[in-house]
C-alpha cells in the first residue's frame, strides 16, 4: 500500500503490531471437520505480525462504535462516509464503489450455500480490503509454501490482501458478519477459484505477480536460512570431531608406551 496512504492512516488511526487480529497455522484440510472453528494445530503454531506483513496484508483497527452503517447496501457510495478513517482509504486509493452486507441465517438468502461458496480457495485480479463493521469471523491465506494460515478478524478490524494471493473467507461459530468491501470502480468480485475449472491459476497474471512480489523473496529468505544452519551444524560437528581428536592423543600416547 502507498506509503502516503500508510502516512495519512497512522496519523487517523494510530496501530501497533500488537493490535492485529490473532493468527495461527491451521490444520490441513482433510483434519477440518467445521470451516467455522479455528482449526488449531495442537500445540497452537501462532504467526506473528512481522509474517503476515511479508504475505503481503495490511492492517488498520476502525472505530466501528461511533459510525454506523446499513445492514446491506449494494452498492453503497463510498463519499457517504464519515469516519475520517474510511474517507482517508477512499480519497487516498481512489475507492468510488462499495457494498456492506450482513452474512447471518437470518439476513442472506441461501446462507449456508454461500458460504461453502467463500470458502473455495481463489484468488482475485485486484487488491481485496474488507471492514468488520460488526460481528467476526476467518480470513485464511496460503503462505509460499501452501500452508493455510487463520486469522481471526473481528469488529473494528479493516483488512487488505494483495492481488493474486490464495486465499478463502468464512464465519467463525457465531454465524454473524456485518462487512463493507470497497473497489476502484464497479468491480468484478467473481473469484478465480484454484480448483474445479480448467483455469490455470497459477498461471494467472495476477497469481505470477504476487509469486514475485511475496512468495520469491520468502523462499529465497528461507534458503539462506536453511544454508546459515547447515553451516552452522557443519562448523559443531567439525569441532566436536576436533576434540575427540584431542581427546584421544594422550590414549593413543600412553598405548605406545606400553606397547
Amino acid at each position: 500500500m502507498p506509503g502516503e496512504l500508510a502516512k495519512k492512516m497512522t496519523s487517523v488511526c494510530q496501530v501497533v503490531d500488537d493490535g492485529w487480529p490473532e493468527a495461527w497455522y491451521m490444520v490441513p484440510d482433510e483434519d477440518v471437520d467445521d470451516q467455522k472453528r479455528e482449526n488449531r494445530f495442537t500445540p497452537n503454531e501462532p504467526v506473528n505480525v512481522k509474517e503476515m506483513k511479508a504475505l503481503g496484508l495490511n492492517y488498520w483497527a476502525m472505530d466501528a462504535v461511533n459510525y454506523k452503517y446499513p445492514i446491506k447496501a449494494v452498492p453503497w457510495d463510498p463519499k457517504e462516509a464519515t469516519d475520517p478513517r474510511v474517507a482517508a482509504l477512499r480519497d487516498n486509493l481512489g475507492y468510488s464503489y462499495a457494498d456492506v452486507m450482513t452474512i447471518h441465517p437470518d439476513l442472506l438468502p441461501g446462507y449456508e450455500t454461500k458460504i461453502k461458496a467463500f470458502f473455495k480457495e481463489h484468488i482475485h485480479d485486484a487488491e481485496e480490503i474488507r471492514y468488520i463493521i460488526a460481528g467476526s469471523g476467518f480470513f485464511d491465506v496460503r503462505d509460499p509454501l501452501d500452508r493455510w494460515i487463520r486469522i481471526h478478524v473481528k469488529k473494528g478490524d479493516l483488512m487488505t490482501l494483495p492481488e493474486g494471493i490464495y486465499h478463502r473467507y468464512t464465519c467463525d461459530e457465531m454465524e454473524y458478519i456485518h462487512r463493507m468491501r470497497m473497489s476502484i470502480g464497479v468491480p468484478c468480485w467473481n473469484p478465480i477459484n484454484r480448483y474445479g475449472t480448467e483455469e490455470d491459476t497459477d498461471g494467472h497474471e495476477s497469481r505470477k505477480k504476487y509469486v514475485c512480489k511475496y512468495c520469491v523473496p520468502f523462499l529465497k529468505e528461507q534458503d539462506r536460512f536453511e544454508a546459515a544452519a547447515g553451516e552452522e551444524e557443519k562448523a559443531a560437528t567439525d569441532e566436536e570431531n576436533e576434540k575427540d581428536v584431542v581427546d584421544d592423543e594422550p590414549a593413543k600416547k600412553q598405548q605406545h608406551i606400553e606397547g
